[in-house]
């Protein structure tokens, strides 16, 4: 069984959560037996190993002449050396793992105009939500529903826009908008004036994946939920929660016998220097608690202009607290060894993640979290279990839980022997290939979809 794992980019790029998901599935699969190619847009087709996986990496295109494209009919060039890529490896089975510009529709049809069936993993809420972030204004989580005039509105505000101003824009006259796009007017003010039909022609693209995919996987419940509300039939949705590769010689940490009330407590952050990361709420929560014994360490970095700006108001907030400690990124293979020495890490999330993985590998360390109730977040950790939740956006509800564990130890040892080990990247691995086995070999039924 060959299998092609397609995701936004690979290494030797910068890459995300997805992209280690994509590498630990693909190292999984191998080690069942399963061929394994690795097939990543690029800036050229390229062919070269890294880490044991065959990497495969197909050209896109050097620019986008019209939003239309971006928006909704996908990279055509990148499409054409994917599909020779295809005849070239012939592989029994296509696992998207992204939906952009160029991994688009076009890449299912080629698929499926070689009966190759087609599985796709909604990964993150970009992939639907053009906000990126599935919060409705920003404030709260939305259902996810594709209703083009409210999702070009939250994307406006979202933009900068005032809401009732976006409301507005995002309602002009179709022919208006029609026109602008004929004349492909587009930038600043222009791609806000077009934003309702951009988000009408990026609403039909993911229609599009949703009928067109042979089957698709959610990894948490708010995602399946997503997929169920815009007319995924159920039976074409599996729930596949993430799972980790971690070490043997992880194990949980034993609480000590005796008390740590005298303690300073110590709590981790791990993850990008991102807003909706929400690591300025740690920050002001624990100033708001200047004499407690509480220790904040952040392990990340920067990755964008806007992320460099933000990295810059969390080290004035900071500023004067020896406390806080910013530690730069921690490789992923440190990461688990190096939680070990916490009481806590803190997952202060201020948009509807699925994941993050971060959680499991703190569970595999033993430890447990302090996490916003919010999307995958919540699905994974147990309030007053193994954790605590806490609304995401109030620095003085996360003054509160700082307070109650650093003034109660009876908490702490509770927290933490309630952490159990998670589910194994492996489960995960043994689970796709169940799926990819009971569609290799099935008829295309969709041949007017594949028409259209």
């Amino acid at each position: 069984m060959k299998i092609f794992q397609v995701p936004f980019c690979f290494q030797p790029d910068r890459v995300g959560g997805t992209e280690t998901y994509v590498a630990t599935l693909a190292a999984d699969l191998i080690q069942l037996g399963v061929d394994v190619v690795i097939a990543a847009p690029g800036r050229e087709n390229q062919s070269y190993e890294i880490d044991g996986l065959c990497v495969r990496r197909f050209a896109t295109s050097d620019t986008v002449s019209d939003l239309a494209e971006l928006y909704g009919g996908g990279d055509e060039y990148a499409a054409r050396n994917f599909a020779s890529l295809l005849d070239e490896e012939k592989p029994d089975i296509v696992h998207l793992h992204a939906f952009t510009h160029a991994v688009s529709v076009r890449l299912i049809d080629a698929c499926h105009a070689r009966k190759i069936p087609v599985i796709f993993t909604y990964h993150t809420p970009t992939v639907s939500c053009q906000r990126g972030t599935m919060m409705l204004w920003g404030e709260t989580p939305c259902d996810g529903e594709l209703d083009a005039t409210r999702c070009a509105s939250c994307t406006l505000q979202g933009l900068g826009l005032d809401r009732s101003l976006s409301r507005l824009v995002s309602r002009l006259p179709p022919a208006l908008q029609g026109w602008m796009a004929e004349k492909k007017l587009q930038g600043g003010l222009w791609t806000a004036a077009r934003m309702g039909e951009l988000v009408q022609r990026r609403h039909e693209a993911v229609r599009q994946l949703l009928s067109r995919a042979d089957h698709i996987v959610a990894v948490c419940q708010w995602a399946r939920e997503v997929l169920l509300t815009n007319g995924t039939p159920a039976a074409k949705v599996s729930l596949c929660t993430h799972g980790i590769n971690w070490p043997e010689d992880i194990s949980p940490v034993v609480w000590p016998a005796e008390s740590r009330a005298s303690d300073t407590v110590k709590i981790a952050f791990v993850g990008r220097i991102d807003i909706n990361k929400g690591i300025h709420v740690l920050i002001d929560a624990l100033r708001l608690l200047p004499e407690q014994r509480v220790t904040l360490d952040i392990f990340g970095s920067p990755q964008s202009d806007a992320n460099l700006a933000y990295r810059d108001d969390l080290v004035r907030r900071a500023t004067g607290d020896s406390r806080i400690s910013f530690k730069g990124s921690l490789p992923s293979h440190e990461v688990m060894h190096r939680l070990k020495g916490y009481d806590f890490l803190a997952v202060p999330s201020q948009w509807m993640e699925t994941g993050p993985l971060v959680i499991l590998e703190a569970f595999a360390a033993g430890i447990p979290i302090i996490g916003s109730r919010l999307g995958g977040v919540a699905n994974l950790v147990q309030d007053e279990v193994n954790g605590l939740l806490v609304e995401p956006w109030e620095a003085m509800r996360w003054r509160d839980a700082f307070l109650r564990i650093a003034t109660d130890p009876a908490i702490r040892k509770k927290l933490r022997t309630g952490v159990s080990p998670p589910r194994r990247s492996r489960d995960v691995a043994y689970d796709m290939l169940a799926l990819y086995s009971r569609h290799i070999g099935t008829p295309k039924t969709r041949v007017a979809a594949l028409n259209a």
